[in-house]
């Protein structure tokens, strides 16, 4: 395998250095002798360099994949999501930034390219989405390269499986009554789910009073709380049942919802108004027994300090693959730990982007569930663009790769035909 000749390649260079630089120093006493023996010869393989970065994107450039090469053959993938249309420059001058340098200083790097771009936009959005699948293929590539999974370079695990929720994707029908809710919780369950998630902001919904009133009619209120009570009713009270509103209402709605619904015993309401506000968050944190969840659209820790010091939300939900990385997602859970704040990752990526996010979520110990897309088992496109060893899911679990890197490599010819049109292709 190309992986493993590449690394041989390197251990054997720096194999020979540690052991000359043994022979040279073996004279300077016993204690020098044993510190170089307990000491890994592999600690600084300096030889290992970044030598070009290329990327593909599908779904509309909403999905970015990036791969970050180097002078040994030895590669790392990466993930970036949501605001990634249009930034295929931007990788390009992030790569420039990269070339020479060694993979295996991630935070490093991770800190140059953010510190470089102050007033290119590193603050949020596009910046720090492209820079999260950056970050991701150089934790990848160290892994590959060091022969360790990501987890091991992150601390290592508190858990070997991953829990998931099911998000059933019912928003892709229109207007579907109570019934339909039921059925789709029902067949997640039968999958082997015991948490699943729904959508309950509906743009077409006739009792809306107009397209750009944030308030939800007595109506909407009254069919939102039906669909969730059908939910309950089919899956029972041990089955974990998550809503979102996707920020669509403003702090009146918000209220109401998260208080009609605390006899539905839900694990979250999920950004019942948009991200910007935390100050409002808090005030609909304080009114209701409903745990309120947000984080999907903060980025990089500071965006979640605020939220986590004035007690806004009961549950952060930061997305790996657009808030900083994997490194910066660490970052985040133990900051929401100081605070007892579960941790429970928001994924819309491919099995790339949720086997990236099982690596941190098995390194922190206020992980609480990892969100999967119910498209990986009915979408073959998600099969087709990476390859990977087993199951992607069994049971409502992920089991966590122990593959050197991440444990999940793309398939650059697979993806091809879902390419985005107009945008060069890993070129």
């Amino acid at each position: 395998m190309t992986h493993q000749s590449s690394r041989r390649a390197f251990i054997t260079k720096s194999a020979l250095a540690g052991a000359l630089g043994f022979s040279a120093l073996s004279g300077f006493g016993k204690g020098l002798e044993t510190a170089l023996q307990r000491t890994p010869l592999l600690s600084a393989p300096s030889d290992l360099k970044i030598t070009d970065i290329k990327c593909g994107y599908i779904r509309n450039g909403h999905s970015l994949f990036v791969k970050i090469l180097t002078n040994q053959n030895v590669w790392g993938c990466g993930e970036g999501v949501d605001a990634t249309p249009g930034t295929y420059h931007l990788v390009k001058m992030f790569g420039e930034r990269l070339k020479g340098k060694s993979p295996l200083n991630v935070n490093r790097l991770f800190e140059d390219i953010r510190k470089s771009g102050f007033f290119e936009g590193a603050q949020s959005g596009m910046y720090v989405a492209v820079l999260s699948a950056v970050e991701s293929a150089l934790w990848d590539l160290a892994g590959k390269a060091l022969g360790l999974p990501v987890y091991q370079l992150l601390g290592g695990k508190f858990r070997d499986r991953i829990r998931v929720y099911c998000d059933t994707a019912l928003y892709r029908a229109e207007s579907p009554p109570p019934e339909k809710f039921a059925e789709s919780a029902m067949e997640a369950v039968k999958m082997g789910f015991n948490a699943v998630k729904f959508d309950i902001d509906e743009a077409k919904d006739p009792n809306k009073y107009d397209a750009y009133n944030w308030t939800a009619s007595p109506a909407e209120l009254q069919r939102m709380f039906d669909q969730i009570s059908a939910v309950r009713k089919a899956v029972g009270p041990k089955i974990d049942i998550c809503v979102d509103m996707h920020g669509k209402y403003d702090a009146v709605t918000g209220q109401q919802v998260a208080k009609r619904f605390e006899s539905l015993n839900l694990l979250w309401l999920e950004e019942p108004i948009p991200a910007e506000n935390v100050e409002a968050y808090k005030n609909i944190t304080e009114s209701t027994t409903t745990p309120i969840c947000a984080g999907e659209n903060h980025y990089l820790a500071y965006g979640f300090r605020r939220m986590l010091e004035i007690g806004a939300v009961d549950i952060v939900m930061p997305d790996l693959q657009k808030a900083g990385g994997l490194g910066e997602g660490q970052r985040i859970a133990n900051l929401a730990n100081l605070y007892y704040v579960p941790f429970a990752p928001h994924m819309v990526a491919s099995y790339l982007g949720a086997m990236a996010s099982c690596h941190v979520c098995a390194s922190v110990p206020n992980f609480l569930i990892l969100e999967w897309q119910i498209y990986f088992h009915t979408d073959p496109m998600f099969k087709e663009i990476v390859t990977f060893d087993g199951p992607m899911v069994k049971d409502g679990f992920i089991t966590l790769s122990e593959k050197p890197g991440i444990g999940v490599e793309i398939n650059e010819e697979g993806m091809r035909k879902y390419a985005t049109k107009g945008v060069p292709f890993f070129e």
